[in-house]
């Protein structure tokens, strides 16, 4: 048996084209077989019959998926809402702190565009100082340097810190037990940016502590596209503002609480948040931990492969505790957005190659479907290509 053979039946879950070398799971999560069957299920419910989908089904079921995604990433279940996706999140978290003028907001330079635009935004709304950014070192090799970076760019008027647990762009796992601890010592609210983290993190929202956590379902959970969800600290109950104001919930039930709000934003198709327990008991199925271990391992081969082929060396050491199904690693200067086009084109893999830092990475996402070739033919490809 060869060492890919062992997740053979796993593999065979997903139908992606054939002849394409898929390693961008991070950034858009095809679902596995029986995830897309439960949605169409759903699917169908809501297209036969709208009315007993909407005004007797639909409540019911997004407080029963709910529910397990709530055991899933432990939190008490009142203190989560559904929403499309993390930057939907990131975009209420935004609306609804009451930042007020001269008040600072605190990012990383390892965090997503897309959230520094959306605070960039808030601040300017509400009056705020422009967000300050805390440029980690380079390479990390300790929580403490990344603690020290952090707080280095704090102030007295610091009154929320913006932190990813998995950065987007270089693939980090940040320590965030520790970020959150201190930032409440100081007195400083903490959101945290998890899109990566569900399924490729262990995760325990109520031992977390932090004030906000922002995911998506749709990368390493494996749920439909546009499956998210917003967790708040109950002291923030009070504050939380919904993007879209509707009904809340359908007549004759009444809003009781700041989740209700996202339970009917109007009409349209909320089957993906149905189809989330269905993915949660996909990746139970094959084991979490194994899940975890194998794309860990996975990306740690495509690190050592790249590292050989470039000699460049990732900015954290090679260790779980830093980075889990995704592996990151610098390339020689050049046009991002060609080598990318090329690697497609020439080659049929997608993989994003990006420009972080004035300097061109590439980051390859591992889950269940990718095998140890599917890195060889990357690397194949790279050689020509460099």
């Amino acid at each position: 048996m060869t060492r890919d053979d062992d997740l053979e039946l796993w593999n065979e879950q997903w139908d992606l084209s054939p002849g394409v070398t898929y390693l961008n799971h991070g950034s858009f999560g095809p679902p596995p077989k029986p995830v897309q069957t439960a949605r169409r299920v759903w699917q169908d419910r809501l297209y036969r019959q709208p009315m007993d989908f909407f005004m007797r089904k639909y409540e019911e079921a997004w407080f029963q998926s709910r529910r397990s995604l709530a055991e899933f990433v432990g939190a008490d279940e009142r203190n989560l809402a559904f929403v499309e996706n993390a930057t939907a999140a990131m975009n209420v978290v935004a609306d609804s702190f009451p930042l007020r003028p001269g008040d600072e907001v605190v990012l990383t330079d390892h965090e997503y565009g897309a959230v520094r635009r959306i605070w960039a935004r808030a601040a300017k709304r509400a009056g705020a100082a422009e967000p300050r950014v805390a440029r980690l070192p380079l390479p990390i090799e300790s929580t403490d340097q990344v603690l020290d970076a952090i707080f280095a760019a704090t102030t007295d008027r610091t009154r929320l810190l913006v932190v990813s647990h998995i950065t987007s762009p270089t693939a980090i796992t940040l320590p965030v037990q520790q970020i959150v601890a201190q930032a409440h010592s100081r007195g400083i609210a903490v959101c945290l940016d998890g899109p990566h983290v569900p399924a490729q993190l262990p995760l325990d929202l109520e031992s977390l502590e932090c004030d906000f956590y922002c995911a998506s379902c749709h990368k390493w959970l494996c749920a439909p596209f546009g499956s998210g969800f917003l967790y708040v600290a109950p002291q923030y109950d009070g504050q939380i503002q919904p993007p879209l104001l509707s009904w809340g919930r359908l007549p004759e039930n009444s809003v009781q609480t700041w989740s209700d709000e996202f339970i009917w934003s109007g009409t349209r198709d909320p089957t993906a948040y149905l189809t989330v327990p269905v993915a949660i008991a996909f990746l139970r199925d094959v084991g979490l931990e194994r899940f975890r271990d194998r794309t860990h391992q996975l990306a740690k081969y495509a690190r050592h492969r790249l590292v050989d082929l470039t000699g460049n060396e990732p900015i954290v050491t090679d260790s779980s505790e830093w980075y889990g199904s995704m592996a990151q690693v610098p390339l020689p200067s050049g046009d991002a957005a060609m080598l990318q086009r090329q690697l497609w084109t020439e080659h049929a893999i997608e993989v994003p190659i990006i420009t972080w830092d004035d300097r061109r990475w590439i980051r390859v996402s591992c889950h269940l479907y990718n095998t140890h070739k599917d890195i060889d033919l990357l690397v194949d490809a790279l050689r020509r290509l460099l």
